[in-house]
């Protein structure tokens, strides 16, 4: 075999391995038939003018075949201006997505400052994760302004109203796929 024919040879074996890898990688990055079926990750701070720091984050999973209150994962949420402190870890009890919008709602597992007392109540926060880079966000407690006193059921929260601070947010949501009976 003369030189350049074992080169394209050389070549082509590479490009078909690169291929296969990337097809394998493929259907596991969120688009392939195995991948989970819904998500919302990361973390952003509210745009506040007067100066408070409010940061949520967020690592919320819903399995593949699994129903929206079976979701898992955790989310954070702190609120700082001054001698205001206010910082809770929710573990995530239903997570649903549509498009690149989504709720989630959990019980608060540990609470700092005047969220110390909060363990045990539930709440939740709706997220809008746009194209434009300054995301939008809602949190169930809006009305009354106080996490401590809403009776906040699964699956529950307000309008993603807020928008992030411009630069600060990288929140993902993947969309669900309700998959409709047939019969």
């Amino acid at each position: 075999m003369n030189r350049r024919t074992k080169i394209a040879a050389v070549a082509a074996a590479l490009l078909i391995t690169a291929g296969a890898a990337g097809s394998a990688t493929a259907s596991g990055d969120g688009q392939g038939a195995d991948r989970e079926a819904a998500a919302l990750t990361g973390s952003a701070k509210l745009y506040r003018p007067a100066g408070d720091d409010i940061t949520m984050s967020f690592d919320a999973h819903l399995a593949k075949d699994a129903l929206p209150w079976e979701a898992t994962g955790t989310f954070r949420f702190s609120h700082y201006k001054g001698d205001f402190a206010a910082a809770a870890e929710v573990k995530v009890d239903c997570l649903v997505t549509g498009g690149k919008v989504a709720t989630v709602t959990g019980v608060i597992t540990r609470g700092e400052g005047l969220l110390a007392t909060a363990v045990g109540k539930r709440v939740g926060i709706s997220v809008h994760d746009t194209a434009r880079g300054r995301d939008r966000l809602g949190y169930s407690w809006m009305a009354s302004n106080d996490p401590l006193t809403d009776e906040v059921p699964k699956c529950t929260s307000a309008a993603p109203f807020e928008r992030t601070k411009e630069g600060t947010g990288d929140l993902k949501v993947l969309p669900w796929r309700f998959e409709y009976p047939t019969d």
